[in-house]
Formats: C-alpha cells, sequence, structure tokens
C-alpha cells in the first residue's frame, strides 16, 4: 500500500500491486485529477485547476472497447505516410 496525500489534507489509500487502483472517501460525482508540479511529478487533487492557472487532468484510464471503430482509418493514415510496419525496413539484430 502507497498512501498518496491530496490537497484536501486526505490520505487516500492506494493499492500500487495491481492495475485496479482502489481510491477509498472519495465521494460519489467527484473524480481524482492531477498536475505535473516543477519537477515533473504528478500531484492529485480533486480541482479542476492547478496552483499555476492550468486545467488539471483525469486520473483515471480512459475507458477501453474489444471493438475498435476506428482503426480502419488508423490504418489508412499510417499507409498514407509510410509508416505501416510492413512498409519499413526489417530491423537487423
Amino acid at each position: 500500500m502507497v498512501n498518496v496525500a491530496i490537497s484536501l489534507n486526505a490520505t487516500i489509500a492506494m493499492n500500487c500491486s495491481s492495475r485496479l487502483w482502489t481510491w477509498c472517501f472519495l465521494p460519489p460525482g467527484m473524480y481524482l485529477k492531477f498536475y505535473l508540479d516543477d519537477s515533473g511529478k504528478r500531484v492529485y487533487t480533486l480541482k479542476g485547476k492547478a496552483p499555476n492557472g492550468k486545467e488539471t487532468q483525469s486520473a483515471h484510464p480512459a475507458r477501453f472497447s474489444p471493438e475498435d471503430k476506428y482503426s480502419q482509418y488508423r490504418l489508412i493514415v499510417k499507409k498514407r505516410f509510410g509508416i505501416l510496419r510492413s512498409q519499413q525496413s526489417a530491423p537487423t539484430y
């Protein structure tokens, strides 16, 4: 267990041993956010703006769907710009 302090003088327990982080003490509708401090480390908060005035980012991962609706468009763009693996030279080992 790692304890992460947020700006509301509360401590949130975070289970770092798995990909599923268990956040406690968050009321429904309040989402954990973060901003980067001067040294580049994440500072977790519930506020919408960082002290420097920039917007905070969501600390939750994006939704995943096994049904990829936009894969054909990604392939078209990669083919157009020549960055498909089949269009590149073979790696030398």
